[in-house]
């Protein structure tokens, strides 16, 4: 058993330790309130958007001056990993990663073993697992100071520059890796489809498309809607990290200090017994010394 000057060390160590992460879990449940109400507020107007977008785009019918909606042979393709900078977050990071590794695999599998797929690292963390693992020419950039600021005037660049690259050639299809939020203990990696944009799927037997009536013209109505439909749809990933970041590292730290609690908890009876073995050993030899006295 260890001596009792070890066991008082581990045991100011992990004291120490928990009330870091007690710190951590209010810091970050102080941050998700705010977090979460940007998303809360933002998703319902990004889903309502992200509706009329596919219904415009499934009633095009084949529109070829709508180039965003155009899909073709893909030759080369871009894949957007939305994590955080910081870690402490359990398997959150992880799982963006691994869906993202899964999504290039199983979509582009022969495009990433020619080395024609890129990876677009917002956070640091996804940029330091991508540029471990491929070369440096397949990885677009990191943007890891993204979160100091997601509103929509900051972020937008993002999505016009992939946007301009879809329309030039530069990427046949993009794909968004992040971090889903739906409450402080759930968050889910999630991967969708940026561009080409999808249509919607007919049901067999449904009814034919409305046949909308555009005001002014298709093409300069479609021209302004759709880019900024798509940076919404951006910008709603990144609040999604960024409150799913916060919600998993809450989760993480509380449960950090519920295991420093037990690991306590043992530490403290370890003392106990080492403590009680040495009273014990000090009585045994005074006595024994007494006996020899008197002998």
């Amino acid at each position: 058993m260890a001596n009792l000057k070890e066991v008082r060390d581990r045991i100011k160590s992990v004291i120490s330790t928990q009330q870091i992460t007690k710190a951590m879990k209010m810091v970050s449940a102080a941050k998700l309130r705010r977090a979460q109400q940007a998303i809360v507020q933002m998703r319902p107007y990004a889903t309502g958007l992200n509706k009329m977008l596919l219904n415009v785009m499934s009633n095009l019918d084949g529109d070829t001056s709508v180039s965003y909606g155009v899909a073709r042979d893909v030759k080369k393709a871009l894949i957007i990993v939305v994590t955080s900078n910081r870690g402490l977050c359990g398997a959150f990071n992880s799982n963006i990663c691994k869906i993202a590794t899964k999504t290039a695999k199983e979509k582009f599998g022969s495009q990433l073993a020619n080395g024609d797929v890129d990876f677009l690292c917002i956070g640091r963390k996804g940029f330091d697992f991508f540029r471990k693992r491929y070369p440096a020419e397949q990885i677009n950039g990191d943007h890891v100071n993204l979160f100091q600021d997601l509103s929509f005037d900051v972020i937008s660049a993002i999505p016009d520059e992939i946007m301009d690259q879809f329309t030039n050639g530069e990427y046949d299809a993009v794909e968004i890796c992040f971090g889903q939020f739906k409450n402080a203990a759930m968050q889910s990696a999630e991967a969708i489809t940026f561009l080409p944009v999808p249509k919607l799927p007919q049901e067999k037997g449904s009814k034919k498309p409305a046949d909308y009536i555009y005001e002014p013209s298709k093409e300069k109505l479609l021209r302004e809607l759709i880019p900024s439909i798509l940076q919404t749809q951006f910008q709603r990933t990144l609040l999604d990290t960024h409150a799913s970041e916060h919600g998993a590292r809450m989760t993480a730290m509380d449960k950090a200090t519920e295991n420093a609690d037990e690991l306590l908890k043992d530490l403290r009876i370890s003392y106990n017994k080492a403590r009680q073995e040495e009273i014990t050993s000090q009585i045994s030899e005074i006595v024994g010394g007494v006996a020899a006295l008197e002998g």
